[in-house]
């Protein structure tokens, strides 16, 4: 049931402005990236309507959407369900990503400037801190800053559009996975940003070639063992 699958403090704060159809959807869109809505895990609208003080019919709506988006399945005569992503969706997903993270690298080793680095060492330091802090939620959050930072950093907006919009799917993808690649991954984080600061922009393309693969591999070997 619902009510025994969100953590304490889990659900998000409705914003006001803004229709409420809107706002339902961001909430639910949150709780599923985040999978404090599990995949595979019973969505009962009643129930959600309770934890997020509306009525039925705006999660109605928005489970509709995030059924049309690939986020919820909707089954006849049994209900909604968070959709469990196949390991074939997740490969197909996280290869796009490294297409287009490899990309913007190599874009912000060209463009970046002594501002744009010293925002992603601070990012880096940040997430250096949770991962020793043992904060996943906040390591999951600071890694898409900063991989958002890099895209920035790029400077081609089609580029960034591209990436935002598989970027939700990423966090989802590496939300299990974060605890295993831990220190790792910063450390991977620290050598592109020596790779942009170089303005090496072959290295940096390899870098983030490679620390996108290695959470590819990762996930899929999550289960192993």
């Amino acid at each position: 049931m619902l009510s025994a699958g969100l953590p304490q403090g889990a659900v998000p704060k409705l914003e006001r402005p803004g229709p409420l159809r809107e706002r339902v959807y961001v909430a639910l869109l949150e709780l599923i990236t985040t999978r404090s809505l599990r995949p595979g895990q019973h969505l009962v609208e009643s129930e959600l309507a309770g934890h997020l003080g509306v009525s039925r019919q705006p999660v109605r709506e928005a489970l509709q959407r995030l059924n049309t988006e690939g986020w919820v399945d909707l089954r006849p005569a049994q209900g909604a369900f968070v959709h469990e992503p196949t390991e074939e969706e997740a490969d197909q997903l996280l290869t796009v990503r490294t297409l287009l993270e490899a990309e913007a690298a190599r874009l912000a080793a060209a463009n970046a400037g002594s501002a744009g680095i010293a925002a992603l060492e601070e990012l880096c330091a940040k997430g250096e801190q949770a991962v020793a802090d043992g904060e996943v939620d906040l390591v999951v959050a600071t890694n898409a800053e900063f991989h958002a930072k890099v895209m920035q950093l790029a400077g081609n907006l089609v580029l960034s559009e591209l990436a935002a919009r598989v970027d939700q799917r990423v966090r989802w993808y590496y939300t299990p996975v974060a605890r295993q690649r831990g220190k790792q991954s910063w450390i991977e984080h620290r050598e592109l940003i020596a790779a942009i600061s170089d303005r090496d922009e072959q290295r940096a393309t390899e870098i983030m070639r490679a620390h996108t693969e290695h959470t590819r591999r990762t996930y899929h070997q999550r289960n192993a063992g």
